[in-house]
């Protein structure tokens, strides 16, 4: 039919006026680009630790614990049954204790963990179910809580099954109204050593309808290496994929994860990054806080709270609630009850205490906090001598080197600068035999 340029234009101006918005809409937290944003617009990076809730219920003071030590996110761990289930009315509680603490409350399922390698695992699918069914409690929240569907959902077992998988859970929850952030770990227990979270990225985030999913990666020996840190997340920069750091830990070993170079390249690229994790490890050099003490934090727990690059200097609180506030207050270690202390320094001088955090049969784990005196100091050493037979067989956050008894420990490149009244600290594994008894210690300043 002939149509006059009077009709076509008419036709233009109602296609515009008739124009029917997508079936979604940016509700909460959402992703932009490569960016974590609130409803607002305003850019979020997660700046937190993960807290192992579903194994300590009762510690429900650790929220506020987190919290005071700096952090704007947690990362709370959930069972659907695998472990006791956290109940709705539980949930409701976290998320209300996040609330009250204003910090972003990114909830996970561990069920999935190591799901085709371990046999008591869940699958994704059983993980989305246990979503569905605390789905009352979680709508209404997009604006503060982040639904982690489930934790390093494939082990090391076939791990390409992870793709499908994801895909399906992603468009099982969406099917089924969620509107949050969603997050997925990658398989590999959750390090992506074969690279199949990073090879099929753009499949997994196509795969939401809203286009609102942020991938995960955890970061342990895989990445023992800055190049190894550096490579990978060069990829997802490189091709515009949204990406956080759901766990990691720190390299208290040469084996371990370097991370130095992650806290730089995370704060570098802005990118969220959620230590592993507060307390409560069976393997205790991974505890933040010693006995979920927030006033005796570990070497990790100080690194990871107060050094360079790290939560207390980096993190912004979200624009939810009500912009950012002033710094919190530091947290940090405190002496062990029979702690050595050196006599009161001179100016420019410091001191140094000895602190047995951990001990088993044969083994312990210590801990020297470094004290500046009245004037800042530009580097320190430390010095001690084992009377019974002691050694430490690997330290970290220090240069530790032994002679026959004698234990001398040198500051690292990032902790030797001290301001006034400053304070950093070192920790080491050791053996022992017969007993243990603390050292004498001696600090010196550069």
């Amino acid at each position: 039919m002939k149509r006059t340029i009077g009709a076509a234009v008419l036709a233009a101006i109602a296609s515009v006026l008739f124009f029917v918005a997508p079936a979604y809409a940016a509700t909460g937290l959402h992703v932009s680009g490569t960016d974590i944003v609130e409803a607002n617009g305003q850019k979020f990076v997660m700046r937190g630790v993960n807290h192992m809730h579903t194994w300590y219920a009762n510690q429900t003071n650790s929220f506020a614990d987190i919290k005071a030590a700096g952090a704007n996110t947690v990362r709370v761990v959930l069972s659907g049954g695998r472990w006791t289930a956290n109940s709705a009315s539980d949930v409701q509680n976290v998320i209300d204790l996040c609330k009250a603490n204003k910090m972003i409350c990114v909830l996970e399922n561990h069920d999935t963990t190591g799901y085709g390698e371990d046999a008591a695992a869940y699958s994704l699918d059983q993980a989305v179910d246990y979503w569905i069914g605390l789905k009352s409690v979680l709508t209404g929240q997009e604006d503060y809580v982040v639904i982690n569907i489930g934790n390093e959902p494939i082990g090391n077992t076939n791990a390409g099954q992870w793709t499908a998988a994801t895909v399906a859970a992603i468009q099982k929850m969406r099917t089924n109204g969620f509107q949050h952030l969603l997050m997925v770990d990658a398989p590999n227990w959750g390090q992506d050593w074969q690279y199949t979270m990073r090879d099929n990225a753009q499949t997994v985030l196509d795969a939401d309808v809203q286009k609102n999913t942020v991938l995960s990666i955890h970061m342990y020996a895989v990445f023992n290496t800055a190049a190894s840190i550096v490579n990978y997340l060069d990829t997802f920069e490189n091709n515009g994929w949204p990406l956080v750091i759901g766990e990691f830990g720190w390299r208290f070993d040469s084996s371990q994860v370097d991370h130095e170079t992650l806290l730089a390249e995370a704060v570098e690229r802005d990118l969220g990054y959620l230590g592993w994790s507060w307390a409560g490890n069976t393997d205790p050099i991974l505890d933040m806080a010693i006995g979920f003490d927030p006033d005796n934090l570990s070497t990790w727990g100080d690194r990871i709270f107060n050094g360079v690059n790290g939560i207390k200097a980096t993190a912004k609180q979200a624009s939810i609630f009500g912009g950012v506030q002033p710094s919190p207050s530091s947290s940090s270690a405190s002496p062990s009850p029979s702690p050595s202390t050196s006599t009161p320094p001179p100016s420019g001088g410091c001191t140094a205490t000895y602190a047995v955090t951990g001990q088993w049969q044969g083994g312990f784990q210590g801990e020297v906090k470094v004290t500046a005196g009245a004037a800042a100091i530009n580097g320190w050493t430390v010095t001690w001598t084992y009377a019974n037979g002691q050694k430490v067989t690997n330290a970290w956050s220090a240069d530790v080197t032994s002679s026959g008894t004698a234990v001398t420990a040198r500051h690292a490149s990032w902790n030797g600068k001290l301001a006034a009244g400053g304070t950093t600290s070192f920790g080491f594994l050791g053996s022992w035999t017969g007993s243990n008894p603390v050292p004498s210690v001696t600090c010196t300043a550069a």
